[in-house]
């Protein structure tokens, strides 16, 4: 099974932030909001400004909570070191797919959209765009939710906006 993800890049942090906060107020749940940044830190502070989700609270249970925090920041530590991945971190239902990627040692950020069904050059603009220091929020929805979410990150002031579909 799948669903639509409504992908959008921001300049700034702060039109990110209102972004993702955008979508919440349409009803979009914390945890069906992704956030993807080219470091920890500013990934860290998007997530806490848009309300949108750490991977770790996708899970319901605690220790599982507590593993999946603890596996993305082992990740996070390798991915600074492997070519292709760099410094840049996910967060939100994103990072999955992140994960998967830096776990077969070719992946990519582009890979993962790619995957969500974003053109490879596409892709590989964004992920140039996200090491240049844009913000990409993401919003997992069901189809009727589409045009919402698009004309709200529109509105938030989105660079550039691309409708995937995300493997469940």
């Amino acid at each position: 099974m799948s669903h639509p993800v409504v992908l959008a890049l921001f300049g700034d942090l702060t039109t990110a932030a209102a972004a993702a906060r955008s979508l919440r107020s349409m009803g979009v749940p914390r945890e069906r909001v992704s956030v993807v940044a080219k470091s920890p830190d500013e990934e860290g502070r998007l997530a806490r400004a848009g309300g949108a989700s750490p991977g770790s609270e996708i899970e319901e249970s605690l220790p599982a909570s507590r593993l999946g925090e603890l596996g993305a920041h082992m990740l996070a530590a390798v991915a600074l070191v492997m070519p292709g991945i760099g410094t840049i971190v996910a967060d939100g239902p994103l990072s999955v797919g992140m994960a998967e990627a830096a776990g077969h040692l070719a992946g990519d950020v582009s890979r993962a959209l790619v995957r969500a069904g974003i053109s490879e050059s596409d892709a590989e603009q964004w992920e140039e765009r996200i090491r240049a220091g844009a913000f990409l929020v993401g919003a997992h929805v069901g189809t009727t939710e589409i045009d919402a979410a698009r004309s709200t990150l529109t509105s938030a002031g989105a660079a550039d906006i691309q409708v995937g579909t995300w493997p469940d």
